[in-house]
């Protein structure tokens, strides 16, 4: 068996991957006590999921949605349509647009640390979707001291950052050269393993045997590599369009004529709550310019940031 993992072998490091984005969602700075360091945030993932329609076989028309009345069948008027969230079985508590934008997080550029913990102490399952950042403004040199003392000490910052009008918690963490936002799981969206029939922890707790756990550990060994994520793919995505590809160059492909009456009512009734709470926020904001003014102006929520 072999005792080492072999080096990988060398190769075009950007083969296969996913360009870098230069279009930043937001600039802004990092925050830890009285130090700022600006900066810029930028995606640091690619979606790569099929894009399916469906389409009507006999006529070859686009399939679009309605909003059905699961009750009655019938379509809804974009107009008849509240929100609501459930209280108790059967029981909704409705809310307005205005009272959803009052409790939206106010807008800030900044991702303020909270405070500092060992990377060991995150697991894995809290970790959900990872931004780069990247200095702006001077802030090379203290956004370089920061990555270089998190990573001497194995430290990651906790922090809340509010991205698209949603708080998030985040982890920033050295990665090679940059620092990334890596968004958490809130503590409460992560389910507990406790009603799991789970081995105990522990060689003897477990029952294990001194010579299984050799023959294990032997195993991995053999079996060790070195993080080549490029061997990893979505191989379902890539055989979909190589068969895509393979069907349009046969000349398999069928002619799917565009509905403009069909977007326009797609665009005009699908609610984008992002364009509804800016409209409520702007109606919201002018109604309260025309009233009578008072000695502690109210604050009208704050707008949602486009991206940079």
């Amino acid at each position: 068996m072999a005792s080492k993992a072999k080096a990988p072998p060398k190769a075009d490091p950007d083969a296969g991957k996913a360009q870098t984005s230069t279009r930043s969602l937001w600039k802004g700075a990092i925050s830890f006590g009285l130090v700022h360091v600006p900066i810029a945030l930028y995606s640091a993932t690619d979606e790569s999921d099929l894009n399916f329609k469906m389409i009507d076989k006999r006529t070859m028309d686009p399939v679009g949605y309605k909003r059905i009345n699961k009750k009655s069948g019938k379509e809804v008027a974009n107009t008849d349509i509240v929100k609501g969230i459930e209280w108790e079985n059967g029981q909704f508590v409705l809310l307005t647009p205005e009272e959803i934008a009052a409790a939206y997080p106010k807008t800030t550029q900044t991702i303020e640390i909270e405070s500092f913990i060992p990377i060991d102490e995150i697991p894995f399952v809290y970790l959900e979707k990872p931004y780069y950042t990247a200095p702006i403004n001077k802030g090379a040199k203290v956004y370089a001291l920061l990555r270089e003392a998190l990573a001497d000490t194995r430290m990651v910052g906790v922090a809340k950052v509010v991205i698209a009008n949603k708080q998030h918690l985040a982890l920033l963490m050295p990665c090679g050269p940059a620092l990334v936002l890596n968004l958490l799981r809130w503590g409460g969206e992560i389910r507990s393993w406790q009603a799991l029939e789970l081995p105990p922890q522990g060689i003897k707790e477990a029952g294990i045997r001194e010579p299984e756990l050799k023959m294990a550990k032997a195993l991995i060994e053999d079996m060790s590599a070195h993080w080549t994520p490029d061997q990893f793919r979505d191989t379902f995505h890539e055989q979909v369009m190589k068969l895509v590809e393979d069907k349009a160059n046969a000349g398999h492909v069928e002619q799917v004529e565009k509905i403009a009456s069909d977007a326009a009512k797609t665009s005009s009734n699908v609610v984008d709550l992002t364009e509804l709470l800016m409209r409520s926020m702007k109606s919201k904001a002018a109604a309260s310019g025309a009233a009578k003014k008072t000695t502690t102006p109210k604050t009208a929520p704050a707008k949602s940031r486009k991206a940079a």
